[in-house]
């Protein structure tokens, strides 16, 4: 019988608000990358990353996920690993005050590019309100990883990060902060275009950015109230098969963070933003392809990174991202 205690409830029920309100990839989108990313890893970067996770502060309430229950290892390790990728939406929940007040960072989930469209053409602005971090702290935490002297503890704290900002640097709107007449700081990645029309209650209003964090759940619905570890695994094969290594292996860019941002960014103006959606209306059947196949293939490039980019920093060996980021120039 499984035995959770007292804390591991408290913990574990806010992640059930957050698959509705946090603002990234949604719990199933996250958890999806670092399947992804487990399945590319090798035999000692997992062994490596669960004794890292495991490890973590107590205050974090990060190791409590590893579940002493009648599961396999291999299964509870995995899990734990997946759970990680979603952490930091966890802390923002604020009734967790010292947890919320040590660990949230509301501007580590993106890093924006300003811009416009005139006349057809995009330009590029300066940042006309605050961008965000989360480029910045992938180079931060890919160091810590590296670095031999840093405890496992803080590895544990850096490695939740990086799993969660990788997966959200991959959701186009986290890198977007476009600039109209209605938004001229900046639409917050979407949230503030409405897919509502414009007479709808605050409280039931839709906008473009929980429309592209909640697209899994929102195509592909859990069967029987299935756990993730029946939902899950179908879901990210069906996208590996789709989206297979050997075809995406020629652009993963290892730890070259401002490129993954560069990339996912290049989606905003011709397939995040495109001609056929409308403000104020439901996105269209054929939007709503189109954004599944672009979420499907993104969050599958996210875990193959991920999950290369691990067995470089605990599998053996390899530069340091600073260092290939320091090449290209």
């Amino acid at each position: 019988m499984l035995k959770i205690t007292a804390k591991v409830i408290l913990v574990i029920l806010p992640i059930l608000v957050l698959a509705f309100s946090a603002s990234a990839w949604d719990d199933a989108g996250h958890k999806l990358s670092a399947y992804i990313a487990w399945q590319r890893m090798t035999p000692e970067a997992r062994e490596k990353a669960t004794k890292i996770l495991l490890a973590s502060p107590a205050d974090a309430d990060l190791s409590v996920f590893y579940l002493q229950d009648s599961r396999s290892e291999a299964a509870k390790k995995r899990e734990l690993f997946m759970i990680a990728a979603t952490w930091a939406d966890i802390v923002r929940d604020r009734k967790f005050k010292e947890r919320y007040d040590k660990y949230h960072h509301g501007n580590w989930h993106y890093s924006d590019t300003f811009w416009r469209s005139t006349g057809g053409k995009i330009e590029y602005l300066k940042e006309v309100d605050e961008g965000g971090k989360g480029v910045e702290k992938l180079y931060d935490f890919d160091k810590k990883m590296r670095d031999a002297s840093e405890s496992d503890a803080e590895k544990a704290i850096a490695l939740a990060w990086f799993l969660h900002i990788s997966g959200d640097v991959h959701q186009p709107l986290h890198t977007s902060a476009r600039v109209t007449e209605l938004e001229p700081k900046g639409d917050q990645g979407g949230n503030l275009f409405l897919l509502s029309p414009k007479d709808t209650p605050r409280g039931e209003q839709l906008n473009l950015h929980w429309f592209w964090d909640s697209i899994v759940g929102r195509n592909i619905a859990r069967r029987n109230d299935a756990c993730d570890t029946d939902y899950l695994p179908p879901i990210a094969a069906a996208m590996m098969k789709k989206y297979p290594y050997a075809k995406a292996q020629n652009r993963l860019a290892i730890g070259r963070f401002d490129d993954w941002q560069k990339e996912s960014f290049a989606r905003n103006p011709t397939e995040v933003f495109s001609a056929d959606l409308i403000r104020f209306q439901a996105p269209s059947e054929r939007y709503k392809r189109k954004a599944m196949r672009v979420a499907e293939e993104q969050i599958t490039l996210a875990g193959y990174r991920m999950g290369d980019m691990l067995n470089q920093i605990f599998g053996g060996g390899g530069t340091t991202a600073a260092a290939a980021k320091t090449s290209k120039k």
